[in-house]
């Protein structure tokens, strides 16, 4: 069965909805991430992690942890989370058992894990997209 393609405005929604969707405890630091959704990983990202496939970087998260930061820590720039439609939408369709917004906030939150500090168990609390 063919499915659409959501265009890049269609996943910004989806991800942003993750995030409104996060407990009201996290939401207002969640929402001060910027948030960047692309067709593909830039090539410079995939070289800093030496990674050959671009299918293999679904999101991205940039910046410094929540339980890092320091007051003597000067920005370079927003704390960032890149999700990448191309290999979402490859996993999305190599999976055929999930719906694609479902998998949009798996990255969504993955990629808010890093920023928030959560363990494998905290993220499990907040995203049971294997249910």
């Amino acid at each position: 069965m063919d499915r659409p393609t959501p265009d890049l405005a269609s996943f910004e929604d989806m991800a942003r909805a993750a995030v409104l969707a996060l407990p009201s405890a996290f939401r207002p630091a969640a929402q001060g991430v910027a948030l960047l959704v692309a067709d593909w990983p830039p090539q410079h990202l995939l070289d800093e992690m030496e990674i050959d496939d671009p299918l293999d970087l679904t999101g991205l998260y940039e910046g410094i942890p929540l339980t890092e930061k320091s007051h003597f820590d000067q920005p370079l720039g927003p704390d960032t989370i890149w999700i990448f439609r191309e290999p979402i939408l490859d996993e999305w369709r190599d999976r055929g058992d999930i719906d694609l917004a479902d998998l949009v906030t798996h990255v969504v939150v993955h990629e808010l894990a890093h920023h928030f500090g959560w363990s494998d168990a905290e993220i499990a609390r907040i995203d049971r997209w294997w249910e």
